[in-house]
């Protein structure tokens, strides 16, 4: 098995789970050069909010601060600004999955500002 199938694999679990709790689902993905967090419906089948680093004002916030996009500074703003884009919606509360990464750096990083800026995992 290479890493991306056991990665796969590991989030399947996660996902059956969070499917079973019928809720919303803050959904996180990491390459190396960008993080990108979805908030999907408890049904599975949309994309109610979402936030990464390609966005305009996200990359605009790192090269302020001189940082670069795949970081932990960077997944920290998109964590904070996922949660402010989720209070917008209603969206108060909803299960972290973290798609089979570990939960270390930059996907750690996410979720600590997520529920610094209000979101309730």
């Amino acid at each position: 098995m290479d890493k991306k199938v056991s990665r796969l694999r590991r989030a399947a679990a996660t996902r059956r789970k969070i499917a079973q709790l019928q809720t919303a689902r803050l959904s996180v993905y990491r390459s190396n050069s960008h993080i990108y967090a979805n908030i999907i419906s408890p049904e599975g089948d949309k994309v109610l909010v979402s936030a990464s680093t390609l966005e305009p004002e996200v990359r605009q916030e790192l090269s302020n601060n001189n940082a670069k996009s795949g970081n932990v500074s960077a997944a920290a703003i998109v964590g904070k600004r996922i949660a402010e884009k989720a209070k917008a919606a209603q969206i108060e509360s909803v299960a972290f999955d973290r798609s089979g990464f570990r939960y270390h750096g930059r996907v750690k990083a996410l979720a600590e500002a997520a529920r610094e800026a209000g979101l309730k995992f």
